[in-house]
């Protein structure tokens, strides 16, 4: 799995930004037969009194084909007060948020991306750029990380998958039509800056690694999407969480493990008596391993258990 891949599932920014071009490139492969909802990523923490929380492990580009959902999630969003994402929904629809992604992607330096990579990832670019309608031209003043999320926002486009049908967008939509109260757990700033403080090194890692994954026909791409569908959350920590760990440890720290820390103490708000239920839908990459928020509140005393039907189920 290509490091870009795990930047696009763990960022909410990527749907969010750039999915009005994803969108527009969709071509839908999705297989003929309806399969049924997907097994949810879904944790039930419990506080004092009444309060709960619903954490739900988002994707946030899928398939009309992934929905419905599973009626464990139908049951927690009926059975919370109000819905919390990484971003808000009046900071997704924001003037701003692409206003400062543009400003944190434009080269001001007067140089142009061709400068910032090998020759061989140089080539490979014009390739798959003439191949693939990207206006490269345009893209030479912009930044190599930016160069590398458009790569493969439209790999994952081709493949059928919609930032405008992300979980985060489902449930901002049904919070909205059903009068329920929403929030961020971060602000426009604290996310682009995740993008925009990258190193150099990891900028033309970013790039190579997308037009890699292009080349392969994004086989872990489908695999990642499948592993969520089937709610596996082992095979997404050991083949998206802890191999970024160990292969980049310092962006896997700026963008999960720093993140999660400061999620936790807002989310411990929530657990306050008097709180209700509030459901958290947030990047399943945020979710797991020892690192992830669902051990962080164990960790604080609070018991959680996983809600999924659909696993027990399986393991008749």
């Amino acid at each position: 799995m290509s490091m870009l891949s795990r930047v696009l599932s763990s960022l909410l920014i990527a749907g969010g930004l750039l999915g009005g071009m994803g969108a527009a490139q969709a071509r839908g492969d999705a297989p003929a037969a309806k399969p049924g909802p997907p097994v949810p990523l879904l944790w039930k923490v419990t506080g004092p009194g009444d309060s709960r929380l619903y954490l739900l492990g988002s994707f946030h580009m899928l398939r009309a084909q992934d929905y419905p959902l599973a009626a464990d999630v139908d049951q927690a969003f009926a059975a919370s007060r109000r819905v919390v994402f990484e971003l808000s929904p009046q900071d997704m629809e924001s003037p701003q948020l692409a206003q400062k992604l543009v400003q944190a992607a434009v080269r001001t330096d007067g140089t142009e991306l061709k400068r910032d990579l090998d020759a061989a990832t140089w080539t490979k670019l014009q390739a798959y750029a003439a191949d693939n309608q990207l206006p490269l031209a345009q893209l030479q003043g912009m930044k190599p990380w930016f160069v590398g999320l458009t790569i493969t926002l439209g790999q994952f486009t081709k493949m059928g998958l919609d930032p405008n049908l992300g979980l985060d967008r489902h449930f901002m939509g049904r919070a909205a039509a059903a009068g329920k109260p929403t929030a961020g757990l971060e602000d426009i700033d604290t996310q682009v800056g995740v993008l925009a403080g990258m190193s150099m090194q990891e900028q033309q890692q970013m790039v190579a690694e997308a037009l890699d994954q292009a080349e392969k026909a994004d086989v872990e791409g489908r695999r990642l999407h499948d592993a969520w569908r089937r709610g596996d959350d082992k095979l997404l920590w050991t083949s998206m969480a802890a191999e970024m760990r160990g292969q980049y440890p310092l962006l896997y720290k700026r963008i999960n493990t720093d993140r999660n820390d400061a999620w936790v103490p807002k989310l411990q708000q929530y657990l306050q008596p008097g709180q209700g239920g509030t459901l958290v839908v947030v990047g399943a990459l945020h979710l797991l391993g020892n690192d992830g928020v669902v051990e962080k509140l164990k960790s604080k005393g609070f018991a959680v258990e996983r809600i999924c039907t659909g696993c027990a189920k399986s393991k008749r």
